[in-house]
């Protein structure tokens, strides 16, 4: 298997009460907070809806570093960090496209894209394998933050403070908007790349299962044939 597939853990020492996993939840809990902040029509709503998501963007940087510096690495953190990723860039670029940023076109193709890939990855775990965040994924989530991070300052504020603003103000929204390009982009090749992983790891899985069943039907002929051979032998013996 690839280095981001392994097998479920069943017998893994480690805790999940760990500061990583802390780290995963708490950017769950603070995405419900920023959608709430991000809809408000007040500027400081809007700038406290920002610090929120750099607040779940830091954690995501770090849970995955100090899970592996400190050998705590855990199924559940593995699972639930790509989900919260998910929550939180998801609900971004619906916000965007909300407030008129980004057209929904975009959120839709990255929407599907995370959703299925979200998917695929509950099939494999019911099968006992965790598929974790490839590089192409980590590179297409860390693009996608930036894009947001970008959008999500509320430049008209400034706009509104003085109408000389206007012009840098507009460039910074379109530098974002050509970071959400990019993220597309990017979301849609590592999309490529689960699917054509996922399929190799469908036929391994297949594989698998047919050795296994091989073995169970190996099973009863290999003991009627040594039934068998004791039958003879215990002939050969009273004859």
């Amino acid at each position: 298997m690839s280095e981001n597939v392994s097998r479920v853990q069943r017998d893994s020492k480690v805790s999940v009460v760990n500061l990583p996993n802390a780290l995963t939840v708490l950017r769950l809990v603070l995405v419900p907070a920023f959608i709430v902040l991000g809809l408000q029509q007040s500027w400081g709503a809007l700038w406290a809806a920002f610090v929120v998501f750099a607040v779940a963007a830091i954690t995501d940087r770090f849970d995955g570093e100090l899970a592996r510096s400190w050998g705590q690495i855990t199924d559940f953190g593995r699972i639930v960090d790509p989900i919260a990723d998910k929550a939180l860039t998801l609900c971004g670029f619906a916000l965007l496209s909300y407030q008129g940023f980004l057209p929904w076109w975009l959120t839709i193709l990255i929407a599907v894209r995370e959703l299925g890939i979200t998917a695929m990855r509950a099939f494999f775990l019911r099968r006992g394998v965790v598929v974790s965040a490839n590089q192409a994924g980590k590179l297409k989530t860390f693009m996608q933050m930036v894009a947001l991070g970008t959008l999500l300052i509320p430049w008209a504020h400034f706009t509104a403070m003085s109408e000389a603003n206007e012009g840098w103000v507009v460039l910074l929204i379109r530098l974002g908007q050509i970071f959400a390009g990019v993220a597309l982009a990017l979301t849609l090749y590592s999309g490529f790349m689960y699917v054509v992983e996922g399929v190799r790891l469908m036929r391994g899985v297949g594989t698998d299962e047919a050795e296994v069943a091989s073995r169970d039907n190996d099973a009863p002929q290999e003991a009627a044939t040594e039934s068998a051979k004791r039958g003879l032998a215990g002939q050969h013996v009273q004859s």
